[in-house]
């Protein structure tokens, strides 16, 4: 009878501690799909009006901070890689090396948002923001880019603090060892949240900072 008992209990826990790991990849990829189809959109729109205004897409591009751009993807690079080293440590059950990653990962994304607000503040700091006085002097190609260039460079950063907080929150379940060598799927959905991430600003550093 104690054993038919313990038997329940133990079939009980393992339908308690049932994962649908499968389920939960496939849902992180069709949510990253309307992520990409949001940005395909941007792009195409990007690129109907680079059509359209070619020289004044030249020219408003003078104005940004190439190298500023190129740290910031050496940055975003960089915490690809870290995120990808957290997940195999974590798969190797060393959570401490896994955290140590993903702390490194977070102070990246962090890195990556202060070099946007300097460059941010100093675009506003001359006027070129969205009907600032520096936009008044400017051709309509020129402003249209700059409208692109706050609208997308803006919605990534965004994306940014969102994929800070998902590491964050993931972070905190493998310090509590929610998250394990056996159960590290969410940590594999937020890496590839950042993947996706670090892909987008791949895409928008040529588009906007290195055209001529």
């Amino acid at each position: 009878m104690s054993q038919n008992l313990d038997t329940t209990q133990q079939e009980i826990h393992e339908v308690h501690i049932h994962r649908d790991d499968f389920g939960s990849k496939m849902g992180m990829w069709l949510f990253l799909f309307t992520e990409v189809l949001l940005f395909g959109g941007m792009f195409i729109l990007y690129a109907s009006y680079r059509f359209i205004y070619p020289n004044e897409f030249v020219l408003a591009a003078s104005e940004l901070d190439m190298l500023m751009g190129a740290i910031n993807t050496v940055i975003l690079l960089t915490s690809s890689l870290t995120v990808v080293l957290g997940i195999v440590a974590l798969q190797k059950n060393n959570k401490k090396l896994c955290l140590f990653f993903m702390w490194v990962t977070v102070v990246c994304g962090l890195l990556f948002l202060v070099n946007k607000y300097f460059e941010w503040g100093a675009k506003f700091h001359h006027g070129i923001y969205p009907k600032g006085p520096a936009l008044q002097d400017m051709s309509e190609g020129e402003v249209m880019y700059f409208g692109l260039y706050y609208v997308m460079t803006g919605l990534h950063g965004l994306h940014i603090v969102v994929g800070l907080a998902f590491i964050g929150f993931v972070m905190w379940q493998i310090k509590k060892d929610v998250l394990t060598s056996t159960n590290f799927q969410r940590l594999e959905n937020a890496g590839l949240y950042w993947h996706l991430v670090d892909i987008i600003w791949i895409f928008l550093f040529p588009l906007f900072y290195l055209i001529h």
